[in-house]
């Protein structure tokens, strides 16, 4: 098995060097979603670790490179909440399988202190062979309080040859004592045009994204994704891009029309966050801007950039959709009935594009 695909991207394997060459046991990465914050952690954990090591990192073929390719390494802990551990193909502890396969509970979905208790453990055992032990937390701003409190001392001072690497997706979410006690690395945000490049080899490469996939399409997706290519490839493995580029360009009218299955096959997180992308662009073309998101011929209310930017919701109108928006994506992950709570952000946001407020 080989590191994960998006570590051949030129701007990743830059950060990975730089990394490696700095001195330290504790390492924060940090940045939006969609930057491969995983995957840097991931690899500069196995360079750690690897036995012939290499100027691009691990060598990806000895013993040390194959256990922590299969999630076997005795010396990796790797400190996620249970849904995304399951996600990412690395073990639970057995006490937590059996709970979850006798369905006496639901996978956590924050890093649970029982946890962090089992790290601070690993910390103080006896390296299997290698020369160091890495402990791995991803995304660090699920550690709650308590949590992170638990692994406060052992992350300022570590026994022997420990090292720690957090990646985290929201930086001022964590304690300000976790931050002081690792070194900071901002992730790099690739150019559009070096990112888009890099998406269609590894479309063409790894038959992402269906059979002749287009650059068009492409360049759509990684617009509605902010820029960021890790979000356009997870959605990639889970769609066609043809597929998911005619959705994206149909999804402003769609909404403005109230057709709510435009959003059927979305979560209620990305569906807030589409609506919030949405949203944005409509200010943007509001004030004269350009948009980030969607192309300005899908966008109902604005025919032409410029030149029609006096139709369409008013900015109060848009104010306050901005408002409910955030207030949603608050508690998006709530155990809400998706299919009421998408008609009644779709009727919001039907409101908000004729111009009226709620």
């Amino acid at each position: 098995m080989s590191l994960q695909p998006s570590l051949q991207a030129p701007w990743q394997l830059a950060q990975l060097q730089a990394l490696r060459a700095q001195r330290g046991h504790a390492f924060l990465l940090s940045g939006p979603s969609g930057l491969g914050q995983y995957e840097l952690a991931l690899a500069l954990a196995s360079s750690w670790l690897c036995e012939r090591p290499t100027e691009q990192g691990a060598c990806g073929e000895c013993k040390s490179c194959h256990s922590l390719a299969v999630r076997t390494h005795p010396d990796v802990c790797v400190l996620m909440p249970e849904v995304l551990s399951m996600a990412l193909g690395w073990p639970l502890d057995e006490k937590v399988q059996d709970e979850l396969d006798s369905k006496k509970r639901k996978p956590s979905k924050d890093i649970k202190v029982d946890a962090a208790r089992e790290a601070v453990q690993f910390t103080q055992t006896t390296r299997s062979g290698g020369h160091t032990k890495v402990v791995l937390v991803y995304p660090a701003e699920r550690m709650n309080m308590v949590t992170a409190n638990t692994l406060l001392k052992t992350l300022e001072e570590p026994p022997g040859e420990v090292k720690f690497v957090l990646a985290t997706e929201s930086a001022a979410q964590l304690l300000p004592t976790i931050r002081s006690r690792c070194q900071s690395h901002t992730m790099v945000w690739p150019a559009f045009d070096q990112a888009l490049a890099w998406l269609q080899a590894v479309c063409a490469s790894q038959g992402l994204g269906g059979k002749g996939v287009q650059a068009d399409d492409l360049r759509v997706l990684l617009a509605a994704a902010g820029g960021r290519p890790s979000d356009v490839l997870a959605q990639l493995q889970l769609q066609g891009a043809k597929e998911a580029a005619e959705r994206w360009r149909a999804l402003p009218k769609a909404v403005a029309a109230g057709h709510v299955a435009v959003l059927g096959d979305f979560s209620l997180p990305q569906a807030v966050d589409a609506l919030q992308k949405l949203c944005h662009d409509l200010w943007a073309m509001k004030v004269g801007a350009a948009p980030r998101f969607f192309a300005a011929d899908t966008l109902p209310a604005f025919k032409v950039a410029g030149k029609d930017s006096a139709r369409g919701p008013s900015l109060y109108a848009l104010g306050q959709w901005t408002k409910e928006l955030n207030a949603s994506a608050r508690t998006a992950e709530h155990p809400y009935n998706p299919g009421l709570m998408l008609e009644a952000l779709v009727s919001r946001a039907q409101l908000a594009m004729r111009g009226t407020s709620a």
